[in-house]
């Protein structure tokens, strides 16, 4: 028998809860979920790739089924096929975002037509989460309990200290 595998990339800058529901979602629908954490120069991160992927593994830790942290700075396809995997699991939360990733999906497909794209939607009490406007959020001292897990909000609590709130 087959292993069934599935690769859901991010950045995680931070892991929020919709980065969550969607691990959660995803592992159900593969043997093998892989979550593959990488640099996006177009992005300025807040943690660095090792912080990152310590706290994805931390918070993935207790999810049933066979979950795997790996780093990645490649083109996603080739990163999918050195894994294994059947597919790209994607999580969606708005308009916005499905014109994009359809857009990449279609690309992905242009490189390797063996991989299929699948789309989750995010649930709907975390559909306006986004890492960029949780460590916005974070960095003007707002709460960001209601975004991430708790031990990731102290992260980013700590960070932006270390950092300087902006505002201050």
């Amino acid at each position: 028998m087959t292993t069934r595998t599935g690769v859901y990339p991010g950045t995680f800058d931070p892991i929020t809860l919709g980065h969550m529901d969607i691990i959660r979602r995803g592992a159900k629908l593969v043997d093998r979920l892989v979550i593959g954490v990488t640099t996006n120069p177009s992005k300025n991160p807040m943690f660095t790739l090792e912080e990152r992927m310590d706290m994805v593994r931390r918070e993935v830790a207790g999810i049933d089924g066979e979950i795997q942290v790996v780093s990645f700075d490649s083109l996603l396809m080739d990163f999918a096929e050195r894994e294994g995997a059947s597919m790209i699991v994607r999580g969606l939360r708005a308009v916005a975002d499905f014109e994009y990733e359809y857009q990449m999906a279609g690309m992905n497909q242009q490189l390797n037509g063996r991989i299929e794209t699948v789309f989750l939607m995010a649930d709907v009490s975390l559909q306006p989460i986004a890492s960029r406007l949780v460590k916005e959020i974070a960095l003007f001292g707002g709460e960001i309990r209601k975004f991430v897990p708790a031990t990731v909000r102290d992260e980013v609590v700590a960070r932006v200290e270390q950092i300087g709130r902006k505002g201050s």
